[in-house]
């Protein structure tokens, strides 16, 4: 009998632009926030037009894609889970922790459109997507919603709801320097907390990279409150 093959080459097939330029502030699962806006740019050698076909029936697609911010860092069997306060270990296989034998992540996403570019190929737009800017994308499936949902499903410690959020103030004078197609967005990234779980109320002051801007704020009594927005310089 055959062996078979102890390792396998992982191909890179697209990557993905998003307002995220750092990990600090990406959304903890896909979809929590449907207006965040995502673009899919395939590489050279897979961007044949046939390869799509068919996609734009579905409404919502599987991405698979590397964590390639850690594809260095070290496994361990058990990790602790930011919803548990950071105290309790859980098994790595019981959690969506990057840090994993395989660093591989898997978001649902919306299907927004499909543009075939002269000079790109096919460009694929989604909505809702948790990753950051220039994530590699390995595949790409169509989501079924006959197989692929499970609405009487037990989620353990990952309740459904997100027990975290905060209310945001923000005054119009800070808010407006923020391009308004992205405001939505931005408020409610927001108001989902961006810190660490473990995280109590303090007076440090955060600082986040969302878009062209850096938002500034505190957070005190489930209360956030954005003290600054300045325009990134790169």
């Amino acid at each position: 009998m055959k062996k078979p093959n102890q390792e396998h080459k992982i191909k890179t097939i697209a990557r993905i632009e998003t307002d995220f330029k750092e990990k600090f502030g990406i959304p903890r699962q896909s979809g929590i926030i449907p207006e965040l806006s995502g673009k899919i740019i395939f590489e050279k050698k897979y961007r044949d037009v046939n390869a799509i076909r068919g996609l734009e029936k579905f409404t919502h697609l599987w991405l698979l894609w590397l964590f390639s911010e850690n594809l260095d860092n070290e496994c361990f069997p058990t990790i602790r889970p930011p919803r548990l306060g950071g105290e309790e270990r859980i098994g790595v296989f019981a959690t969506r922790s990057p840090f994993r034998p395989n660093s591989i992540g898997l978001s649902s996403v919306k299907l927004d459109h499909i543009e075939i570019s002269q000079n790109s190929g096919p460009i694929i737009y989604v909505r809702g997507a948790d990753l950051l800017d220039g994530t590699p994308i390995i595949d790409i499936k169509p989501y079924i919603p006959y197989t692929d949902s499970h609405p009487d499903a037990s989620c353990s410690f990952a309740k459904s709801e997100w027990e975290r959020e905060v209310k945001v103030i923000i005054s119009p004078e800070i808010l407006k320097q923020v391009d308004e197609t992205k405001q939505q967005s931005l408020l409610k990234i927001l108001a989902q907390d961006p810190r660490p779980a473990y995280k109590e109320d303090s007076d440090d002051i955060y600082t986040m990279r969302f878009a062209d801007y850096e938002i500034s704020f505190v957070v005190k009594n489930k209360t956030l409150k954005v003290t600054k927005i300045e325009i990134h310089s790169t």
